[in-house]
Formats: structure tokens, C-alpha cells, sequence
């Protein structure tokens, strides 16, 4: 019997991704463990293997199709005595949706011509507002749990504003239309076409404003309607608090120095490694969650988690982007290793080729934007992480110092904190002690 291949789900949160390119071609013969396609999602790019022996009978999803949804069947595979016709089934497999293409000349309630318009974390651009409630008769996405709760409020998902990836409706949408903040008609009515979206305009609002030859059109593609989906997830559902001090790294410059002296250096004069300023603030933050532990939380709805590792997550923007890499046991590992690993995993977020469970997880994230110039800003909490490190850049300041006054290297640092899990002073704690390791970075090793 014909074999289905189905598009398979390259991380517990996946929902639909791009079948990238095929390895194969109707008609080939596969083994176990061949590599026969490669799959994009919004994070990362990974083959994906055979599972059975046989020959490639139909390609039912061309190479290069967006938007396949995790199980619709990418191809059927033959075994052994099998031909083409075993496989008429297939031909009815679903395919994938394809995402609706804009239309150029689309009135808005305005009659203006409307067309589709096109941080890091911490640079917290604002981000695109959830897709408006769906007219009568157009597809509705929404998680499941969305749909249980809309219909135990006697609310149709249908007419709530979708905030997650392409519109989905999600349980924060849910909420929010309870609540009365969101984009909701009760059951039985119907969401008015080209209603405004919920918190901001609509989209053909939006358009409106400018004269139609004075911008570029550039579709989102899926890591920005991630990036956006999460980012507004955590400002609508996150109560952040901000906390801001100074840190003096005069001796962490050299400190910093010294160690990079002692680099050994190959044939053509290169050191075997650099440390940066990062790599101290990442050994700091991880050592300070873990003598203030109960610092190191996530907030998980009826509990709080408390976090036995320091397992720190590290800001890389990207083109288009962000990718948030996890150093696992931070506080563990030598200044050198985090400098390596960390090279390591931003090299391989900006092609596109980290792993799912090196992008997952983690209690905590660091994001630094010293390198650019910026002295100081408040980052966004990446979910479902209870805090955030925003570090500034390091430059030299008059300060006072007992009636005298003195010239040092200061570095601002501000932390965001979800409150519901860390309280303001437990913030303040933790802070101070990573002031102290910043400010002594030997005693990083005590």
C-alpha cells in the first residue's frame, strides 16, 4: 500500500512551514535515513529524512510552496511491486493553502486605493496589529483552545481579531475580546468588512494616508509575522516593570585585556579567541539568577517555574529579524566557552540552521545594543521568559567620587521584568548583584 509522506512538524509549536526544495524526484528509489527535502519554517532550515524504503510515486507539494500545514501529504512513496496506479488516493490529498495575493487596486471604506503595506527585540519597533475580524464565509484560523473559549463566552472566533501568525486567532485574542479590549461581535452577528483592527487602523486605514506612489510594498514574511505575534503577545499580556543602573568596568576592560593577551596566536598572528564585553555580562547575568534563584522564574499561569540553570538566551538580529539562542548552564561554562558558543550559535541563527532546541527555552535573555552606539533602551520580555537584559553601550563619563571628580568607562544596563513573577525588589536584587560581578568580574569565579 502507497505510503504517505506528510509534512512533518520541526518543533512542538510549528503549525505550517515552506517546503523549501526537494533531494528527490518522482520516480526514485529512497532508503531509511535519506535526505529527500528541506523544510523552511520562520526559525530555521532542516532536512527531512525517509522513513520507509521504496520510490518516490508522486510529488503532491512543489518545491517551493509556502504555507504547507504540518501533516498535509508532500508525497506518496511505493513499495516494492508497487506502480502509479496504487496511488490514485493521493491525488486527492489536500493542498496546501496558499496565502490570498494582494490586491493591487482594493478599495478601503474610504474609496482609496489600498494595497498591502509592509529591532531588534530590544529596539522594540512597533509592531504589525492583529489581522481584522473575518468576513462572512472567509476561512477562520484559530488554535483550539481559542475556538473552546470563544464558544464557552459565547463569542464567535470568527469575529475576534487574530493576532498570531497569518491571522490566527489565539487564546490572548480570546482574552482580550472578553475583556472588552479586542475586535468581537457575540455569536449569530457578523464583523463589519474593513473593520478597524483591534488597538490601531486598518490596514486599508493605513494606506489611506499615503499618496500611492510613495512607498514600497515588501510582504512579511514568516519570521517577522513571528516576531510580530510575539512581541504583541508579550505588551498585551506581560506587565513589564523597568529597572536602570550604572555599571563602572574599568576593571572589566582589564580584566578583559589581560585574558585576550594571553590568546595564543597562529602562524599568521590570529589569537585563538576574543573575548567581548558580552561575554562577561552573560557569565554575570547567569551567576546572578543563580544566587538571587528566585530570579531565575517564568510565570506559568496557575504556578511560577523556578529555573535550577541558568539558561540564558542571547538576542541575534538577523535579516528580516531575530533569532534568541540559549546558552544552557551559562553560569557553568568558562568565559571562553560562552564566547565560542555564542559565536557559534549567532553564525548559524543568520543562515538559518539552528536546531529547534537551541532556540527554545530559557529562563532569561540578553540583548545588547552597545555595539551600535545605544546608551540606553528598555527591551521587550521574549515569552515565556520572566526577564530581560538590556545592555547599553560602554563610554567614558565625568563621575563624582568622594568630592573628587574622575573620568571612568560606565555602562547603562536596564531590566524588564514580568511582574508577575519577579516583584520589584526580588529585581532590584538580582540587579545589584549583577552591578557587583560587572563592577569585580573576579568575583565571577568565587
Amino acid at each position: 500500500m502507497p505510503i504517505e509522506i506528510t509534512m512533518p512538524a520541526l518543533s512542538p509549536t510549528m503549525e505550517e512551514g515552506k517546503l523549501a526544495k526537494w533531494h528527490v524526484k518522482e520516480g526514485d528509489s529512497v532508503s531509511s535515513g535519506d535526505v529527500i527535502a528541506e523544510i523552511e519554517t520562520d526559525k530555521a532550515t532542516m532536512e527531512v529524512e525517509a522513513v520507509d524504503e521504496g520510490k518516490i510515486g508522486k510529488i503532491v507539494v512543489a518545491e517551493g510552496t509556502d504555507n504547507v500545514k504540518v501533516n498535509a501529504v508532500i508525497a506518496v512513496l511505493l513499495e516494492e511491486g508497487e506502480n502509479a496506479d496504487a496511488i490514485k488516493a493521493s491525488s486527492t490529498a489536500p493542498k496546501p493553502e496558499a496565502a490570498p495575493e494582494p490586491k493591487a487596486e482594493a478599495k478601503s471604506e474610504s474609496g482609496a486605493p489600498s494595497r498591502v503595506n509592509s529591532t531588534t527585540q530590544a529596539a522594540a519597533a512597533p509592531a504589525p496589529s492583529p489581522a481584522p475580524a473575518k468576513a462572512d464565509g472567509e476561512k477562520v484560523f484559530a488554535s483550539p483552545l481559542a475556538r473552546r473559549l470563544a464558544k464557552e463566552a459565547g463569542l464567535d472566533v470568527a469575529a475576534i481579531a487574530g493576532s498570531g501568525p497569518r491571522g490566527r486567532v489565539i487564546k490572548a485574542d480570546v482574552e482580550a475580546a472578553k475583556s472588552g479590549k479586542g475586535t468581537v461581535a457575540k455569536v449569530g452577528a457578523s464583523a463589519p468588512a474593513g473593520a478597524a483592527i483591534a488597538g490601531g487602523m486598518s490596514k486599508a486605514q493605513v494606506i489611506a494616508l499615503y499618496p500611492e506612489d510613495s512607498y514600497e510594498i515588501v510582504a512579511n514574511d514568516g519570521m517577522r509575522k513571528v516576531v510580530a505575534a510575539r512581541l504583541t503577545e508579550a505588551k498585551q499580556t506581560i506587565p513589564h516593570f523597568y529597572l536602570s543602573l550604572d555599571c563602572q568596568i574599568d576593571d572589566l576592560l582589564a580584566a578583559r585585556a589581560q585574558i585576550n593577551a594571553t590568546a595564543p596566536k597562529s602562524k599568521e598572528g590570529k589569537p585563538a579567541f576574543k573575548l567581548s564585553v558580552n561575554d562577561f555580562v552573560m557569565k554575570a547575568w547567569a551567576v546572578a539568577l543563580q544566587r538571587v534563584p528566585l530570579a531565575n522564574a517564568t510565570w506559568a499561569e496557575d504556578s511560577i517555574l523556578y529555573h535550577k540553570r541558568s539558561d540564558v538566551a542571547v538576542a541575534v538580529a538577523v535579516p528580516g529579524g531575530l533569532f534568541t539562542p540559549v546558552v544552557k548552564s551559562c553560569d557553568t561554562k568558562s568565559l571562553r566557552e560562552i564566547s565560542e558558543e555564542v559565536k557559534d550559535l549567532a553564525g548559524r541563527a543568520k543562515s538559518k540552521k539552528l536546531a529547534p532546541h537551541e532556540y527554545q527555552g530559557g529562563a532569561s535573555s540578553v540583548s545588547n545594543l552597545g555595539m551600535f552606539g545605544i546608551k540606553h533602551f528598555s527591551a521587550v520580555i521574549n515569552p515565556p521568559h520572566g526577564t530581560i537584559l538590556a545592555v547599553g553601550v560602554g563610554d567614558e563619563r565625568v563621575y563624582a567620587d568622594k568630592g573628587q571628580v574622575k573620568v571612568g568607562n560606565f555602562m547603562t544596563v536596564t531590566l524588564s521584568c514580568d511582574h508577575r513573577a519577579v516583584d520589584g525588589a526580588l529585581g532590584a536584587e538580582v540587579l545589584g548583584v549583577f552591578k557587583g560581578l560587572i563592577e569585580t568580574p573576579v568575583m565571577m569565579l568565587a
